[in-house]
């Protein structure tokens, strides 16, 4: 069964994936599976393996790795069983982001010009990469890998997405003005490099340094913590999408385009990804109960 997994992972590798985690799994549970002496997947085997986890959570992890595992080789070979995709139960809990308000976005970016000293080039960058995540709500991933020649005519380009795709994201016309003026701030404070959002050293952004600062911008910005828990960056996608679905136009055709097209611009591989915005969507959830209100009391749509 290795031979399988190393060709699983060769396939899979080709078009992008990394798979560090996977390969660990699937190696694991090829030796598990040859301790049987079984060459093909066994749904008891396969449930039997994933059970060593801790937590329901990592035993689904486990049970999911060797469903897709088993649904490639079938394609070839139909002795290897298929195990049910839900043996668990489990059913992931997102935590309830922090949607901001326009006046706290704004507080953000005016933190962000107030930062280090006049001639840092820090300032005018967090400012912009702030600007830029609220008016586009991409992946902060997506933004720190964000290079020069991404920013084109037509948008941006992203390249390094969570899933492999690429993606255009039209820009608005303020944001296009926006990102202008930043680098032409950049040229002039001569930081170079390929990367949009760059160090006083002319270095890519990291991650970690972004987090650190990002919580300092809060502060300064008197953004508090709720339930114990402190905004993240990252909600600034969670704002974008929320906000858009807002404005999603009347009629339920309408409504399922506006959510298609939304997906697409955030790059979402699983539409069920946008749907879960509605969670904290009041109007349109008050919207959707109407709906089915009047359904069951009367059968009108």
């Amino acid at each position: 069964m290795m031979a399988s997994v190393e060709t699983y992972l060769a396939v899979r590798r080709a078009v992008g994936f990394t798979l560090s985690n996977t390969e660990y799994l699937l190696r694991s549970f090829a030796d598990f599976a040859t301790d049987r002496k079984e060459t093909h997947i066994r749904t008891a085997t396969a449930i039997d393996w994933a059970s060593q986890a801790k937590s329901v959570a990592q035993r689904h992890t486990r049970h999911q790795t060797i469903c897709r595992f088993a649904q490639y080789l079938r394609v070839e070979d139909f002795r290897h069983e298929l195990p049910p995709a839900k043996h668990f139960g489990y059913r992931k809990t997102r935590r309830v982001p922090h949607i901001y308000s326009r006046d706290e976005i704004n507080g953000l970016v005016l933190a962000a010009t107030r930062l280090c000293s006049p001639d840092s080039l820090l300032p005018r960058t967090y400012a912009a990469l702030i600007s830029l995540l609220a008016a586009t709500g991409l992946r902060i991933s997506e933004a720190l890998h964000l290079l020069v020649t991404d920013i084109t005519p037509n948008g941006l380009l992203i390249r390094r997405t969570k899933f492999q795709k690429t993606r255009l994201v039209p820009l608005h016309a303020t944001a296009v003005t926006g990102l202008g003026h930043y680098l032409i701030h950049r040229q002039e404070a001569k930081r170079g490099g390929d990367h949009v959002f760059v160090s006083d050293e002319g270095q890519p952004l990291v991650y970690w340094k972004v987090h650190v600062v990002f919580r300092a911008l809060l502060k300064s910005a008197g953004i508090k913590p709720s339930g114990g828990r402190w905004p993240r960056i990252h909600e600034l996608r969670h704002t974008l999408a929320v906000r858009a679905l807002e404005s999603s136009p009347t009629g339920r055709q309408r409504i399922g385009q506006h959510m298609l097209a939304l997906a697409t611009y955030l790059g979402h591989v699983n539409i069920n990804a946008t749907y879960w915005y509605l969670e904290t969507t009041p109007e349109l959830l008050l919207d959707i109960a109407v709906v089915a209100e009047n359904f069951v009391h009367g059968g009108r749509q």
